[in-house]
């Protein structure tokens, strides 16, 4: 298994988790671009947002959803943002589908 994110679902490869159910995995970017930098990702392998299908919309809804669970559970009570890459121009450097929610201090628009 080459994919980083599957190996960590996986329990291959250990990471600091904020949060898990049986779909979906949270846990703490290793490089974080802000205070609170948590990445969630589904255990099911999808390659990205591109990639996915209508019948991954209960999934894609989950993790979306996933983001006000996070935010709860790291204090993130003045906002947060929540973002998806798609493709290697969209800055995906992991391809596994993945949500970034970042919190903790001001974000600036446009973002990139």
């Amino acid at each position: 298994m080459s994919c980083l994110f599957c190996r960590i679902v996986a329990g291959e490869i250990p990471a600091s988790k904020v949060y898990e159910d049986d779909q979906l995995i949270a846990f703490n970017d290793i490089n974080p671009q802000a205070p609170t930098h948590v990445l969630v990702i589904p255990k099911r392998h999808i390659v990205s947002l591109a990639e996915a299908t209508p019948d991954d919309a209960e999934l894609l809804g989950k993790l979306t959803a996933s983001a006000r669970t996070i935010a709860d559970l790291c204090h993130l009570k003045d906002g947060f943002r929540v973002v998806m890459n798609s493709g290697v121009k969209a800055g995906q450097s992991v391809f596994h589908l993945h949500m970034h929610v970042l919190g903790g201090r001001a974000m600036a628009w446009p973002p990139g």
